[in-house]
C-alpha cells in the first residue's frame, strides 16, 4: 500500500467495521489490496467466507481487472457460495487513487441460506389452494354484511340501479339468493330500498326464482 493512498483504505476499513455492525454477524466486509494480488486480503471485518488476512484475490475480481481500468465497474448483487456451501449475495466497489487507477476492493459478502430456507418455507405457507376460487370479508355488523353483498352484485350490471330493467332486478335477486344473502334478515328490505322497490316486489321476483329453481329439478308435474 502506498503512503498516498492509506487515507482510501483507512476509510475503506472503517467502512467494512460499521457495515457488519449495521448488518450483523452474517456479514463480511472484506478490503483488498492490489498491490499484491497473491496476498490482497489486508482487511476484514466478519467472516462468512473462512478466508483469513492475506488470502489471494478472487477469480471474479481478476477477471474485472484484466479489462482497461476505465472499463472496471463496480459490481453489485451477484450469487457467491462460500467453500462451506452457504450462499451469500455479494457486491464489490473498487478503490480508485486521485488518477482513477484501480488500487484495491471493498467487497461486501452476506450470508442469506437461512433465508432461502425461510422463503421456501414462507412460499409454501403463503400459497393458496389453486383450485379454490373463493373470497371471504370480515364484518363488524350484520348491516355491513347486507350492504356488501348487494352492493357487489349491484356493480357487476355496471348501471345504476333506476337504470336497471325487471328482468336485470330479476337476475340482482337470483344473485343474491345463490348468495344465500336472504337467509339474514332485513337484507329483503334493504336490496327492496336500493332497487327502489317494495319489499314484496322482491317477494315475488324470490317466488319466480325459486319456483323456476323447483321446476328444473323436480319436472313439470310438480310444479304449482
Amino acid at each position: 500500500m502506498k503512503d498516498r493512498d492509506e487515507t482510501i483504505f483507512n476509510l475503506a476499513f472503517r467502512t467494512a467495521d460499521m457495515l457488519v455492525k449495521m448488518f450483523g454477524s452474517n456479514c463480511e466486509v472484506a478490503v483488498h489490496d492490489f498491490s499484491d494480488l497473491k496476498k490482497s486480503l489486508v482487511y476484514l471485518a466478519g467472516n462468512v467466507t473462512g478466508r483469513r488476512i492475506g488470502s489471494p484475490i478472487t477469480d471474479l475480481v481478476l477477471t474485472e481487472l484484466a479489462k482497461p481500468f476505465m472499463e472496471v465497474h463496480d459490481i453489485p448483487n451477484y450469487k457467491t457460495q462460500s467453500s462451506k456451501g452457504n450462499i451469500m449475495k455479494s457486491s464489490t466497489i473498487f478503490l480508485r487513487d486521485d488518477e482513477q487507477k484501480v488500487i484495491g476492493a471493498l467487497c461486501i459478502n452476506y450470508d442469506i441460506s437461512l433465508m432461502i430456507q425461510f422463503e421456501g418455507e414462507m412460499e409454501e405457507f403463503v400459497s393458496f389452494d389453486s383450485e379454490q376460487n373463493k373470497s371471504e370479508n370480515f364484518y363488524s355488523t350484520v348491516q355491513d354484511v347486507i350492504q356488501n353483498m348487494v352492493d357487489q352484485v349491484i356493480h357487476g350490471f355496471k348501471k345504476a340501479p333506476s337504470l336497471m330493467s325487471i328482468e336485470e332486478k330479476i337476475e340482482c335477486v337470483r344473485l343474491l339468493e345463490e348468495k344465500g344473502a336472504f337467509l339474514i334478515k332485513g337484507s329483503t328490505e334493504y336490496l327492496a330500498s336500493v332497487l327502489g322497490v317494495s319489499k314484496f316486489t322482491i317477494y315475488n321476483y324470490l317466488q319466480k326464482i325459486r319456483t323456476h329453481i323447483e321446476y328444473h329439478i323436480d319436472g313439470p308435474s310438480r310444479m304449482k
